[in-house]
């Protein structure tokens, strides 16, 4: 479990550098970007994981075996017209969880934000600091103030997924991001105007918003009750996800369409789906309907498994 709360107290030795949080892997893919040298773009992955695997992202310590997987996949497709190395495209997060007593990873995220424009000189450094987001250049700075942003989330959703409200600060940090973000006509996706309320400022905005404090709550109950004790104790684990399902309709009834549901079934709707392939017919009758509802895009496959 991660070590969300604790106590260290150095007596002698000074502090040593502890693994950091996150094992990312970067990928760049600008197969559609046509006369700019390919090396700067290995060069930019290279920048990616670096920016994110080794920057101290809490103050917490975590073992190797306690870091996040999380691969970045940035997609450029076209470029700025005017500025050099300036491009837009769309950038894809994806994380997960090790679930207790097995060897399966639970997936976190599995995001595409295609609102991404950035400017990357090779070899310019990806500089982020919380207290100065914009810097000073807007499109230099977005790429990082991106990458600090989702990494925030991830860590947020992964200290939720073990302990309640876990993840709470990293929200907060997250927000610092929308609320300072790099401002240029280019740059989209972090005002609430922009998106028609599908952008990163709405995501953050229900992550801390109580009208959805119980999604978090279901959140946590999924994993640390549920995923975590399918496999020692299967009945109560079940019963748990059950109710989950059941809580999050009731989140969607009362906030339809938001970003938040939306972007909780981008990761979970194919393990949802095996979930409910080895559920009793009764249970079956009784949750897929609700995940129809709350999972549009994936309704006739939930229904699917009403047959089998």
């Amino acid at each position: 479990m991660r070590k969300i709360y604790h106590i260290i107290i150095i007596l002698i030795f000074p502090l040593i550098a502890q693994a950091q949080e996150i094992k990312c892997k970067a990928i760049v893919n600008a197969n559609q970007i046509q006369g700019v040298d390919k090396k700067i773009f290995k060069t930019l992955e290279q920048s990616i994981e670096t920016f994110i695997n080794t920057r101290r992202w809490t103050g917490d310590s975590y073992e190797n075996y306690e870091k996040i997987d999380v691969v970045v996949s940035l997609v450029l497709s076209g470029k700025i017209e005017g500025v050099e190395g300036g491009y837009t495209g769309n950038l894809s997060i994806q994380s997960t969880r090790p679930v207790f007593n097995s060897t399966y990873a639970s997936p976190i995220t599995n995001y595409v934000d295609n609102r991404v424009a950035i400017k990357y000189i090779q070899f310019q450094p990806l500089d982020f600091n919380d207290n100065r987001v914009s810097g000073s250049d807007a499109l230099a700075s977005n790429l990082p103030a991106l990458l600090a942003y989702y990494t925030y989330i991830i860590i947020g959703l992964d200290y939720d997924s073990f302990a309640m409200k876990g993840g709470t600060s990293y929200f907060n940090k997250a927000l610092n991001i929308v609320n300072n973000a790099p401002e240029n006509k280019r740059i989209s996706g972090w005002k609430a105007n922009e998106g028609n309320n599908r952008n990163r400022y709405w995501l953050t905005d229900q992550l801390l918003n109580n009208r959805f404090a119980n999604f978090r709550k279901a959140f946590y109950s999924y994993h640390r009750q549920g995923m975590d004790e399918l496999t020692s104790n299967p009945a109560t684990a079940r019963t748990t996800i059950n109710n989950v399902i059941q809580q999050l309709s009731v989140v969607n009834q009362e906030n339809p369409s938001s970003i938040l549901l939306q972007f909780f079934f981008n990761a979970k709707s194919d393990e949802i789906m095996d979930y409910i392939t080895n559920a009793k017919p009764a249970e079956k009758q009784q949750l897929i309907p609700l995940l129809s509802q709350m999972n549009v895009q994936n309704a006739q496959k939930y229904f699917k498994l009403m047959k089998n």
